[in-house]
């Protein structure tokens, strides 16, 4: 339904996340989906199914999760605050998650893709790779704007040559002492610093 909606048409600016986290894009299936913000702001609403193997301490709840996805909470607070609508931001920007995977350790833990074992962190990578190269393809995006270190070089590598710029802006997680320091302003001073926005 995000895609549908919202991924239909050439975009100007694509952010790229790392991959989804437990109570937001787990839940509902966009990234950084943050319950709210996709509820209220992007307007969609769905009926959430379950997946065959569901881990015990990451219970899939959809929008009846009751945890806020805090880096969402941010990312997609700052567009609203921003753009009249969700259809101003989604006209010229996008938002896909460069892994479109979760892994949970036993303890629920979010275990992210650059701490998987070598073996299968190659493995994933030339799939995810691929994934992006696609996505890439299709929007003709003029920027890849990485949330943070590891989507920056995940696109600096994967699209090099391609016409395209490559930036980045701090990801807002709340692990991230910075991020706990205004984020959105600094976010939106490292955006124009680029030259993405006015």
């Amino acid at each position: 339904m995000y895609l549908r909606r919202y991924g239909n048409s050439r975009k100007r600016v694509l952010f790229l996340g790392m991959n989804p986290g437990p109570f937001g894009m787990m839940q509902v299936g966009v990234p950084f989906g943050e319950i709210g913000a996709v509820r209220n702001w992007l307007k969609i609403e769905a009926k959430i199914g379950k997946p065959a193997s569901e881990h015990p301490r990451r219970l899939i709840t959809g929008f009846n999760c009751t945890r806020s996805e805090v880096s969402g909470e941010r990312l997609w607070g700052l567009f609203a605050k921003r753009f009249a609508s969700a259809e101003e931001f989604f006209s010229e920007h996008l938002v896909v998650n460069y892994c479109p995977l979760a892994f949970l350790e036993e303890s629920g833990r979010n275990r992210t893709p650059d701490k998987l074992p070598v073996a299968e962190r190659t493995a994933l990578y030339g799939v995810c790779n691929a994934h992006l190269r696609e996505v890439v393809a299709t929007l003709k995006p003029e920027w890849i704007i990485g949330v943070g270190d590891f989507a920056m070089k995940r696109a600096a590598e994967v699209c090099a040559g391609e016409n395209c710029r490559i930036g980045r802006i701090l990801h807002p997680s709340p692990a991230s002492p910075l991020a706990n320091r205004g984020w959105a302003a600094q976010a939106t001073a490292q955006l124009q610093e680029l030259g993405v926005w006015r």
